[in-house]
């Protein structure tokens, strides 16, 4: 055969090439499957189960923000802290916060855990699990500290009004003092509505509230339990899962009593580790739901895989 004569199947074989050919040198059309590229994508809401209650953790709201070491490690050398971070994969520049409210589905009662940063979030996220703001019968803020109380009422107007309203009483007695704008104007104008809460006592059935001062005066942290499963919300008491839940003697920015949130984060999660109990913590990366070990001098945070959706 000449070596110039093609055969037929070389022919087949080139022209089936050609279309590679143009797309590797940028020639002919723009190929149909590119499109622009969308962002990140988090899912705004994560239901479990818990006994007979159901549970979904909401994403209200999450940014980025920088300088995190002036945030979660005010006590702690730029080394430590660059190590630490190093050692979780995660840089030291910057950081994503995220705010997770809880909705649980008790059966004969919905109740909010806290409301985000603003009405337009919290709303967003209660009808993205399923719900209508007129479905929730409780609000239970955590703390007052704005991206918590932002959510409860615009203008004088509660977002969910036909809910109860419930605070512990050692932080009510403390905002209804310090003159905080954000108080004054989601809280105050609502104060006829509000019932409290002491240290070990129930918001219903199998929700019980735990003091754990620190990070205000009067933070509370709530434990469900239902058909023998238990599940802490655990708010504010740790901010970060690397920086606040490996380190809890690191100071955080945002504790008003540095030395009693130390303490209160080490007592509880010494408790949550020792019981294997699960947490969803406000601040945690969503989906927020975890378990803590201890580790070293400090708890190593385990996120939930699939434990609680095996019923």
């Amino acid at each position: 055969m000449e070596k110039n004569k093609m055969t037929r199947r070389s022919a087949l074989t080139a022209a089936a090439a050609l279309p590679l050919a143009a797309g590797l040198t940028g020639a002919g059309a723009r190929p149909a499957a590119a499109q622009s590229a969308q962002g990140p994508q988090v899912p705004r809401t994560y239901r479990v189960p818990l006994g007979d209650f159901e549970v979904t953790a909401m994403m209200a709201g999450t940014r980025t923000v920088p300088e995190p070491k002036g945030t979660f490690g005010l006590n702690a050398s730029d080394e430590e802290f660059a190590e630490v971070s190093k050692a979780a994969h995660i840089p030291t520049d910057k950081a994503q916060f995220f705010f997770t409210p809880t909705l649980v589905n008790t059966g004969s009662a919905v109740i909010l855990f806290d409301t985000g940063l603003d009405p337009a979030g919290i709303t967003a996220a209660v009808e993205a699990a399923g719900y209508a703001p007129e479905d929730v019968t409780h609000v239970v803020i955590t703390h007052m500290h704005g991206d918590h109380i932002g959510g409860l009422s615009d203008g004088g107007t509660p977002t969910f009004g036909n809910a109860a309203l419930l605070t512990g009483q050692e932080e009510w007695n403390h905002w209804t003092e310090a003159a905080n704008d954000t108080f004054e104007s989601k809280v105050r104008p609502l104060e006829d509505q509000f019932s409290f809460l002491g240290n070990g006592e129930e918001v219903a059935p199998g929700i019980t509230s735990v003091l754990a001062p620190g990070h205000t005066p009067g933070h509370m942290c709530f434990m469900l339990e239902s058909g023998g499963q238990k599940l802490m919300l655990t708010a504010d008491l740790a901010n970060h899962y690397v920086w606040s839940v490996g380190k809890p003697d690191w100071e955080v920015r945002f504790d008003m009593d540095k030395e009693l949130a130390a303490s209160s984060r080490r007592k509880i999660f010494g408790t949550l580790a020792e019981d294997k109990t699960p947490f969803i913590g406000y601040h945690m990366p969503f989906p927020a739901v975890g378990y803590v070990e201890a580790e070293g001098d400090g708890f190593r945070y385990v996120p939930h895989s699939y434990q609680l959706l095996m019923t």
